[in-house]
């Protein structure tokens, strides 16, 4: 049942590679859904009002994503020879990373538990096709 050679496997697996420009952010610590706010604000714009938005948005994500988004920028231009202003977001995402969990002390000796969640966010950009 053997499909080949290991090294015709892993050439085969690399010829369907996603080659779009990314950033990826793990473990960051907030959580999904706060980060998702921020995502959705953001997707399928052109970088530039993607970058407005974030700027001016108070959430605490949205400084995360601003870093995260300007790497995905810097991935385009320096590996993919893309230009900027061609630039939009394809694809954002932010999934569910693991969970600190904390015991805050409470009445009557009692504990309760706190849950410190984290996040692992995901950007892809592309470039606009001129018609």
């Amino acid at each position: 049942m053997s499909r080949g050679h290991r090294s015709q496997i892993k050439r085969e697996r690399n010829e369907n590679k996603d080659t779009r420009p990314s950033a990826k952010l793990s473990y960051a610590r907030m959580s999904v859904q706060k980060a998702g706010f921020v995502l959705d604000a953001i997707r399928g714009k052109d970088v530039e009002t993607a970058l407005a938005i974030l700027k001016y948005n108070p959430r605490y994500a949205s400084s995360v994503i601003e870093k995260l988004l300007n790497s995905a920028i810097a991935n385009a231009e320096n590996n993919n020879g893309m230009s900027r202003e061609d630039l939009y977001i394809e694809e954002c995402w932010a999934n569910k990373g693991p969970t600190m969990k904390r015991i805050r002390p409470r009445a009557q000796g009692r504990a309760y538990r706190i849950e410190k969640r984290m996040s692992h966010i995901t950007v892809v950009l592309n470039e606009v096709k001129e018609a």
